[in-house]
């Protein structure tokens, strides 16, 4: 219901105004009143009124001064200017400034009543437009947008001047103007699709869209980034917020399913974001260091202290290396991991990786693990071997630390390629089955991400990162094109009107869809359906 403000110094024409008019019948919520501008402005500020109606002329400051301030702060807010002056100059300056309406005393009920209907109706127009384009943004997924990810991928690689930073981010609508930033990457859940990890999904990816302090992109297969924003005492708020939104909802899957959240260092410029990156995505190896810590924060991660070289490197601590470590990572990182992971993994058994013996150990364990693992996809061992370069280093007899680094950065890159190039061939053949889906269905209006990934039985996350992968563009904008198509087809062909057109190519609300047609044609419905019969 909106709310409406009055300021009148004439005590008679506030009070009568204010009592006679049938604010609620009119669907209005009467929420104050004032003598003068400068005693309305602080309960303007309190009330936010929807609509204020002031006089033109009264002492302190007068209406039109009033509606500046009002207008600057409250952009939306419709003024009605009441006014004893039939003069075109104060008609003037109330148009520029922006006033709804101007009206003449003395003024009659019912024609207060008829400029409040009107005024309400167009309150209630652009509020269906605002709400239009909420939906909008959140059918279209910006998150998954790909020149967002590309633009971020260049800041954090630091390819980029503050200048082009600031030039790109513009084009691309966002504001990255802040006094405090902060980056933290998550993993989403599993592969196959269940109804509890698509509703997780989509509660977790609106609640951060919602807030203006998160930029959310995708960053990888089941990795989402998270750049923080926002005022310097404030960071501690939002990163703890950010932590708490991912536990409460990822609480549900402990012991079932993996999850992490790793949040790196805070930084007071856009200059600094590629060293922000550089931390959280140390802090983010971790996950396979330590599997039982989900959090991964400079306080959670047990990092090396200084590498005790005095320690007898003959007596290495056999338990500090887990080949089933080498399995998870060849199972599930993404391939720019792979050497912030090893180097990772070397600083936490620094104090054993001296020992010839120790280090011929975890190269011959990465040379079988990465074995067995490219033979559990039906991958030949030759396939492997044929991507390594350094394969013979196991015979040489003293082998240095970058000597380890290398070989494990070796094999375990050859292995998460030729998943990656397994689970293509396999996700090929899940896509068709999915595009298939949507085009035998994308006129039903109940089809969303959740229907198709159910049918093809992956999770929604999953078939999200491979739609945009394979398809180059979202699944929304695929199934909006779709749609739009058909629509422009029968706009042409048949003397539907809109209405009919919008249930026909599967939008129940007709407004939405002439919105949609308009946002993505560049025109109305009756403008195209014109220009296509000349």
């Amino acid at each position: 219901m909106p709310r409406v403000f009055l300021v009148e110094d004439e005590s008679t024409i506030r009070s009568t105004l204010r009592d006679t008019v049938p604010w609620s019948q009119l669907g209005y919520e009467f929420v104050g009143e004032a003598t003068d501008g400068e005693m309305a402005l602080p309960l303007i500020g309190t009330t936010h009124p929807d609509v204020l109606i002031t006089d033109i002329k009264m002492p302190f400051m007068d209406g039109l001064s009033l509606s500046k301030l009002v207008l600057k702060e409250f952009p939306n807010t419709k003024i009605i200017i009441i006014s004893g002056y039939d003069d075109f100059e104060y008609a003037r300056q109330a148009i520029e400034i922006g006033v709804e309406q101007y009206l003449l005393k003395p003024i009659t009920k019912a024609n207060l009543m008829n400029v409040l209907r009107e005024v309400k109706e167009k309150i209630e127009q652009e509020q269906e437009q605002r709400n239009y384009q909420a939906q909008f943004q959140r059918d279209s997924q910006e998150y998954e947008q790909f020149a967002r990810r590309s633009f971020i991928e260049q800041v954090v690689a630091g390819k980029l001047s503050v200048q082009q930073i600031y030039e790109d981010a513009g084009r691309l609508g966002l504001e990255l103007r802040a006094q405090s930033y902060c980056i933290a990457l998550f993993s989403a859940m599993g592969e196959t699709y269940s109804d509890t990890d698509a509703t997780v999904r989509e509660d977790l990816l609106g609640h951060f869209m919602k807030h203006p302090e998160y930029l959310l992109l995708r960053w990888n297969l089941s990795t989402y980034m998270l750049l923080i924003m926002g005022e310097k005492s404030r960071m501690d708020s939002y990163i703890q917020s950010c932590i708490a939104a991912i536990t409460n909802r990822y609480s549900i899957y402990e012991g079932q399913k993996p999850w992490y959240v790793a949040v790196g260092m805070t930084a007071g410029r856009l200059s600094q974001l590629p060293e922000c990156y550089e931390d959280v995505s140390r802090l983010w190896a971790y996950r396979y260091i330590q599997p039982d810590t989900h959090i991964l924060t400079t306080d959670t991660v047990k990092e090396p202290g200084v590498k005790d070289t005095s320690a007898d490197l003959g007596n290495f601590d056999v338990s500090k290396f887990n080949p089933d470590m080498l399995l998870e990572i060849m199972k599930s990182a993404a391939p720019e991991e792979i050497p912030n992971v090893v180097s990772e993994f070397l600083l936490d058994i620094s104090s054993a990786a001296g020992s010839q013996a120790f280090c011929h150990y975890v190269m011959l364990s990465t040379r079988f693990t990465a074995i067995q693992f490219v033979s559990s996809l039906g991958v030949k061992q030759e396939k492997l071997l044929e991507g390594v370069t350094c394969q013979d280093m196991t015979e040489q007899q003293n082998v240095e630390l970058q000597d380890l680094r290398r070989y494990m950065n070796e094999f375990i890159m050859q292995a998460v390629k030729l998943r990656i190039q397994n689970s293509a061939n396999q996700y090929r053949d899940i896509l068709g089955r999915a595009v298939d889906y949507i085009d035998s269905h994308f006129t039903d209006d109940s089809l969303s991400l959740n229907t198709v990934a159910k049918e093809v039985n992956i999770s929604a996350n999953y078939l999200s990162a491979v739609f945009s992968q394979e398809m180059k563009s979202t699944f929304v904008e695929y199934v909006t094109s779709k749609r739009m198509n058909l629509a422009k087809e029968l706009l042409r062909t048949t003397d539907k009107h809109s209405g009919e057109i919008a249930l026909e190519v599967g939008y129940k609300d007709p407004h939405y869809f002439s919105f949609l047609f308009k946002k993505t044609q560049g025109m109305t419905t009756r403008e195209y359906r014109s220009g296509g019969k000349h």
